[in-house]
């Protein structure tokens, strides 16, 4: 490819920011706090067209639903406050981390009443996907267990299928689910979506618009990404990316901060 076909290329690519990197940011001990970031989906949206209106590749802003969605938060009013900044609500995001009650976990725990919730807070999200517009719906799924005999697996991974399938199932025309995984955090003995190809396994699985998203961060040291990439396109599997650096694990590094050559590898 040469530079005739490749600038044009460039000014068509776009990325989807999230929200919640305007907000206060840190460690996973601890924030640490700034004057200037955003506490609120209107101020994260107006940060968000900024970034837009300075970058032209930025059209589009990922949510997380309990962060950013308070209860009385109107998605539809969401929606119109981001076309007033020049923006779009871009992906959807979950929360099955937080709450007390996923201590076991949420779609895999054995605990019926976390899956209820779980299922619960997906509708919600589907719901807030169509009345903002997006068509994407976006899963990290943090199950998992610490100790061996803690769960049976096998079990797990059946509970994974039903929910995802069942979810994949709401949504409505046009939508797009994308599974992410993670080997390990928060849980260390196991995680119930913990590569690629388990991913891969659930996205088939779930339906035809559902795929694989890959975080740059979420592998074991020495991981082939491009290869994971390259594979991942080739079954038409691949559904997108969250964009970090890590020296170690899942750091949560500014892209191309450690390993600048990892990009270009990627994407080639």
């Amino acid at each position: 490819m040469n530079s005739t076909d490749f600038f044009p290329l460039l000014d068509q690519f776009q990325i989807e920011i999230p929200s919640w990197g305007f907000a206060d940011t840190g460690t996973r001990f601890g924030k640490f706090l700034q004057p200037a970031a955003a506490s609120t989906i209107e101020e994260k949206l107006e940060d968000a067209g900024l970034v837009n209106r300075l970058t032209g590749a930025c059209p589009t802003v990922a949510v997380h639903v309990l962060w950013d969605f308070k209860p009385g938060t109107s998605p539809a009013e969401t929606a119109e406050i981001a076309a007033k900044h020049g923006v779009k609500i871009g992906s959807i995001n979950p929360n099955l981390f937080q709450d007390q009650i996923y201590k076991f976990g949420s779609l895999a725990s054995p605990v019926e009443e976390a899956r209820n919730e779980a299922t619960k807070h997906v509708l919600e999200s589907i719901a807030i996907g169509k009345a903002t517009g997006s068509d994407l719906l976006s899963f990290w799924i943090a199950d998992g267990t610490n100790y061996p005999g803690q769960d049976d697996i096998v079990s797990r991974k059946k509970r994974m299928e039903t929910a995802l399938k069942q979810w994949h199932d709401a949504m409505p025309e046009g939508m797009t689910m994308l599974i992410e995984y993670k080997p390990f955090e928060p849980f260390f003995y196991h995680t119930d979506s913990a590569d690629w190809g388990m991913a891969a396994f659930f996205a088939q699985k779930a339906g035809p618009n559902a795929k694989v998203l890959v975080d740059t961060g979420h592998h074991l040291p020495g991981a082939n990404i491009e290869h994971i990439v390259a594979f991942l396109i080739d079954e038409g599997l691949l559904g997108g990316f969250h964009f970090n650096d890590r020296k170690y694990a899942d750091d949560d590094l500014t892209m191309g901060s450690i390993d600048p050559y990892a990009a270009f590898r990627i994407f080639h």
